[in-house]
């Protein structure tokens, strides 16, 4: 039995791996990934490394094996149809009769446009027969963190949010959330809702920035068209640009906001404190 990982080489999946790496011998983790290269470190530690594509459906013939674990970490090509390239692993997991076959989604709030491949996938899943664990996952830190840049150069957090709340959680706490279900016992079937302990706004977020920069960074609300408008002048596609503007809309609902306490509880500690993201992201 190994304890399969999709993307693993992607942000969430080389945490994944690694906790992994603390709990199980290397030899029973399989980490699945488009260039081996990217894997060399985690091959020289004695993992196994598969070479499969969500792209190219073959690739997976034979991957799975009877009484895997396995974790389907979302692709993140959304112009390529995710839900048909999540449905080449589940197909493949079904035929090889897997033992579990978890998915990172999204939390079972989210009305964004996002969340509509997760929807697809969930639905492709549930109807597989495969036991599965369904990973809603909420919002990252590091999706703010890792954008510091033009933050510090306008002294503006500019977001399309009004006053929503988001749960987030850093990519390890998730990280940790998955590992505690691949190599524990009765996850079957399944459903988590993840999110961080404490939920912030956007204001509490500037200010949280101002705090440890000593600099006036400002919270700007503005519309989601404004949103859009500002992302595709940073180069971003304009429907990626509308889907993450979505997101703000929904996070102004209150749609990321998750208080099932199902993240501290899989990770069996706190999750990590926005405060403790924005030091590490300065820091860096």
């Amino acid at each position: 039995m190994s304890i399969v990982v999709t993307g693993a080489t992607g942000h969430l999946g080389r945490h994944v791996v690694e906790q992994l790496l603390e709990k199980v011998p290397a030899g029973q983790i399989t980490a699945v990934v488009r260039d081996a290269g990217k894997a060399a470190e985690l091959a020289e530690r004695g993992v196994r490394i598969a070479l499969a594509d969500y792209n190219t459906p073959s690739s997976f013939d034979g991957l799975f094996a009877p009484g895997d674990k396995v974790l389907l970490i979302s692709g993140n090509e959304f112009d390529k149809g995710r839900v048909q390239q999540h449905k080449v692993v589940i197909d493949a997991a079904r035929a090889a009769g897997v033992a579990l076959l978890a998915y990172t989604s999204a939390p079972g709030t989210l009305t964004a446009a996002l969340a509509d491949d997760h929807r697809g996938t969930e639905e492709l899943l549930l109807d597989s027969g495969v036991p599965y664990a369904l990973l809603r996952n909420g919002w990252y830190h590091e999706n703010y963190t890792e954008n510091l840049a033009p933050v510090l150069e306008h002294d503006a957090v500019v977001a399309a949010a009004g006053e929503g709340r988001v749960s987030s959680a850093s990519r390890a706490d998730y990280a940790a959330a998955a590992v505690a279900v691949l190599t524990g016992e009765g996850h079957e079937n399944t459903t988590y809702e993840l999110g961080g302990d404490t939920a912030w706004s956007f204001a509490e977020y500037a200010a949280e920035l101002s705090r440890q920069t000593g600099r006036e960074i400002a919270y700007q609300p503005v519309s989601t068209e404004a949103l859009t408008s500002i992302l595709t002048g940073a180069g971003l596609p304009e429907p990626v640009a509308r889907m993450l503007a979505g997101v703000d809309a929904s996070i102004e609902k209150g749609e990321l906001v998750v208080s099932t306490g199902d993240l501290s509880r899989l990770a069996g500690r706190p999750t990590t404190p926005l405060s403790e993201a924005v030091a590490a992201a300065l820091r860096n």
